[in-house]
């Protein structure tokens, strides 16, 4: 296990890291917590023997928000200094260039929420919470929370949770694809344990490609998309993966090659 801090950590089991937040009672996402999290990130991202990142906060809460007695005492001056770095710390989950899933029991509210959406999977426990309450302390989401959530849920459900700050339960978040899957409180570390597995001895390299062609064509008009593809693409000839995979499917059919990762 490394720590990050005194309240973040990460521990590798079988290809899958765990970045996990641990500050009772409900995880309150101060500076340094937000900080521990970038050094987290960037320590998986580099790490060749870490295929899939699971996000977690335990089993009572993944993260209940900003630690709201620190930002309390914060001016403007001191915010303008600190939320580029806010926004930085969590983009840096966004940007690990391997498959993650946000592990959720309890409460995602807030900095918790956009935390989660930094993910490219959610898994929530049936007794899940998540929100953007920002609004009701007369501010607006800061980490991601207007732009990412809008881009997964369409402006209307974005506007909708922002503008009331409302809460959201479990099947609720399903229906409106805010989560991707709903399971009995207390499994949620274990199913994300399970959908983080099949990318271990997968082409990472591949998937790495697909990750930046996905997430990076979302802010660009389709041909740029489209340009951009067809450079990852090619780019995979150069690969070994690439070659291990074509000749393993023509000798021995789909999905029975081994690869390297190279």
């Amino acid at each position: 296990m490394t720590q990050f801090g005194e309240f973040v950590s990460t521990h590798v089991e079988d290809g899958i890291a765990t970045l996990r937040i641990d500050r009772p009672k409900l995880n309150p996402l101060n500076a340094a917590i937000q900080e521990g999290i970038l050094e987290a990130a960037h320590e998986v991202s580099d790490d060749d023997a870490v295929s899939a990142v699971i996000v977690y906060g335990g089993e009572r809460s993944f993260a209940a928000g900003a630690d709201i007695k620190e930002m309390e005492a914060m001016t403007y001056a001191d915010m303008v200094k600190r939320s580029g770095r806010l926004s930085a710390c969590f983009s840096a989950v966004a940007q690990i260039p391997k498959p993650t899933v946000a592990a959720i029991e309890g409460f995602a509210l807030g900095g918790g929420c956009e935390l989660a959406l930094t993910c490219d999977f959610r898994i929530a426990g049936e007794g899940a919470k998540l929100g953007q309450p920002e609004v009701l302390l007369g501010v607006i989401p800061g980490a991601g929370g207007t732009q990412r959530l809008t881009r997964l849920v369409g402006p209307a459900r974005a506007k909708d949770l922002v503008f009331s700050g409302r809460f959201v339960e479990a099947d609720e978040a399903l229906a409106m694809g805010l989560v991707d899957q709903v399971v009995p409180a207390g499994e949620v570390y274990a199913a994300a344990q399970r959908r983080m597995s099949s990318y271990v001895g997968a082409a990472s390299l591949a998937i790495r490609a697909a990750k930046e062609a996905i997430d990076r064509g979302q802010d660009v008009d389709l041909d740029t998309g489209l340009a951009m593809e067809s450079q990852l693409f090619a780019g995979l000839f150069a690969t070994e993966d690439r070659a291990t995979g074509m000749r393993s499917f023509v000798e021995e059919g789909p999905g029975k090659a081994r690869f390297s990762g190279r």
